[in-house]
């Protein structure tokens, strides 16, 4: 069985600094790794001794009101360049500015100030890193109102999965399952948001599970499960206030899924209005028919 058209790709996302908002391009580099410079950055807290994530909203929900971008593109095998953050408006004329540098020098005397916490950004975690992550009580999870530790992939600051997907379909049928909730794709934090072909409806990408998508010239990803929501779609940012209902319906009517995780199989480009093909795996798998195999 061939491949076949599945949808192209709506909009793209890069999140230089981990729980940050993000930066929404129209081509990203694709490199074994991941997204080149995705989550590139992190902030250490040193008295947990943890990554500073919005998982662990008691402590860092803040980072959610602060963007990060980059100066320049990030390129495949190249140093990272340095990020702009801009955070909330100063409170008042003597309070640290909204907007610095990763390349000035007191970029974390500033984000400690604001953040009320000691943090220094850094571009590669220490060995063993890991961060905090809470569980808010919804029906459905394993865990109830509680905190506990994740320890990252080595080398990464990703959660997990390196690339994260989720299609239009999927969250049209969220706002119709809780038309009282906003289900803006922002809350979600995906790298690619895909539209599927025709009339497709409800959790379509979850049918591409096990396959290979092939994305414009070269691109290909390999789907490896759904992606379990956590806390962070509920939480304020943006213009999106906190609604925990974003969390409780996914669990709901989809057991915590919501979008799709991908690991890099071929490395390339990809753009905005790109076309997705899905290949399916035998089970040596290796994609049947994948393009440049």
């Amino acid at each position: 069985m061939g491949d076949r058209l599945v949808g192209h790709v709506a909009a793209l996302w890069r999140y230089p600094v981990k729980s940050m908002l993000g930066e929404q391009v129209p081509r990203l580099e694709v490199e074994s790794s991941g997204v080149c410079g995705d989550r590139g950055y992190a902030l250490w807290d040193h008295a947990s001794s943890r990554v500073a994530s919005a998982k662990n909203p008691s402590l860092w929900s803040a980072l959610l009101a602060y963007r990060a971008t980059y100066v320049r593109e990030p390129e495949p095998g190249c140093p990272l360049p340095p990020v702009t953050i801009e955070g909330p408006a100063p409170t008042s004329a003597d309070a640290p500015g909204a907007r610095a540098s990763s390349a000035d020098a007191d970029l974390n005397a500033r984000l400690s100030q604001q953040l009320g916490r000691r943090v220094s950004l850094l571009d590669r975690p220490p060995p063993g890193a890991s961060l905090d992550q809470y569980w808010p009580p919804v029906e459905g999870r394993a865990y109830q109102d509680v905190t506990n530790e994740l320890v990252l992939p080595a080398g990464s600051f990703f959660d997990a999965c390196s690339i994260h997907a989720i299609s239009t379909a999927s969250l049209e049928r969220l706002r119709q399952l809780q038309p009282g909730s906003d289900f803006a794709v922002e809350r979600f934090r995906p790298n690619l948001l895909i539209a599927p072909c025709g009339d497709s409806e409800g959790f379509v990408e979850e049918g591409w599970v096990g396959g290979c998508l092939h994305i414009g010239d070269q691109l290909e990803l390999l789907v490896e499960g759904g992606c379990p929501r956590c806390v962070i779609t509920t939480l304020a940012q943006g213009s999106l206030p906190n609604d925990i209902e974003i969390l409780r319906t996914t669990a709901r009517h989809n057991q915590v899924v919501a979008g799709i995780r991908l690991s890099v199989r071929r490395s390339g480009a990809i753009a905005v209005g790109d076309p997705v093909r899905l290949i399916p795996l035998p089970p040596s798998g290796e994609p049947a028919g994948c393009h440049g195999a």
